[in-house]
């Protein structure tokens, strides 16, 4: 199943994305004979599989709205934890001249750094180094601590994509990274949360990124350092995960400030991040506010 956010930043609805149609959580809840509104899609994750298979079944049975129509916004806007993975992929490891590290490097964004499909891109002022970070995130949709990582893909409800934008002065003029990553808008993932069942192995996935129709990612899930499994194992270890809590699980080679010259991103450039059996993320530079 699919699962979307629509309308504007601040209320976005919940819904599922049936064949291309919008349909709410809360219609579909009625359509039920459920007594619960106002669903989010974190709720709708922490209620589990089954009651979530139930509402999708009741949603299909409704009209809904032509999702095309509408303004997309993040899958899960309000997510306790954003957990951010570098370094995770062994090309982009290289390229940037770093050694594999010997267990997972995170750090956080927040939300609001989390934007829909198709918003816009603002950079902060004074900054000219904006890069771009195709990533698979993972959403988590049982909660856990301690999982192992023979039980860890349990724990994780589906996959979007995601775009780790950095800027580049910000984050290595600190080094925790978090200045250059949780900036507004620096975060647009979706186009929707696809849940495990319709994606098959998620160490299988292509991550790709065009800037202005070019090609400058193309890598594969494969070629992590860490896996899925041993990241939940490993962060877990340090904190409890909850249902809607994102993964971003790091990009693969290519980012901007490894090119020659490097390819920032400027105002007017589009950037694509796709991943198929998702989706792409179309996102506008800005002129900084």
């Amino acid at each position: 199943m699919r699962l979307i956010t629509f309308g504007t930043p601040g209320t976005w609805t919940a819904a599922f994305d049936i064949e291309g149609r919008a349909v709410t959580l809360d219609a579909a809840a009625r359509a039920a004979g459920w007594p619960e509104t106002g669903l989010t899609n974190r709720r709708l994750l922490a209620l589990g599989p089954e009651k979530m298979a139930e509402l999708a079944k009741a949603a299909a049975t409704l009209p809904g709205e032509p999702v095309a129509n509408l303004r997309l916004g993040p899958p899960i806007p309000d997510p306790q934890k954003i957990i951010c993975i570098g370094l995770n992929y062994h090309d982009h490891a290289k390229e940037v001249g770093a050694t594999p590290p010997p267990s997972p490097i995170f750090f956080a964004k927040f939300a609001n750094s989390l934007v829909g499909p198709q918003d816009d891109l603002i950079p902060p002022r004074d900054e000219n180094h904006v890069d771009y970070e195709a990533e698979l995130a993972v959403v988590i949709g049982k909660p856990g601590r301690y999982i192992s990582g023979a039980d860890a893909l349990s724990h994780v409800a589906g996959a979007m994509a995601f775009n780790d934008v950095s800027a580049r002065d910000f984050q290595l003029a600190n080094q925790l990274w978090t200045s250059g990553k949780a900036v507004d808008t620096f975060g647009p993932c979706g186009p929707a949360l696809v849940t495990v069942d319709d994606l098959g192995d998620l160490q299988d996935l292509p991550v790709r990124t065009r800037v202005n129709g070019d090609t400058v990612q193309d890598g594969t899930t494969a070629q992590m350092i860490f896996g899925i499994a041993e990241l939940i194992e490993f962060l877990t270890r340090v904190m409890t995960l909850e249902p809607g809590d994102i993964i971003a699980t790091g990009t693969p080679a290519g980012v901007a400030r490894a090119h020659t010259p490097p390819r920032f991103l400027k105002a007017g450039d589009v950037v694509e991040v796709e991943i198929p059996g998702i989706g792409t993320l179309r996102n506008t530079v800005l002129e900084a506010e």
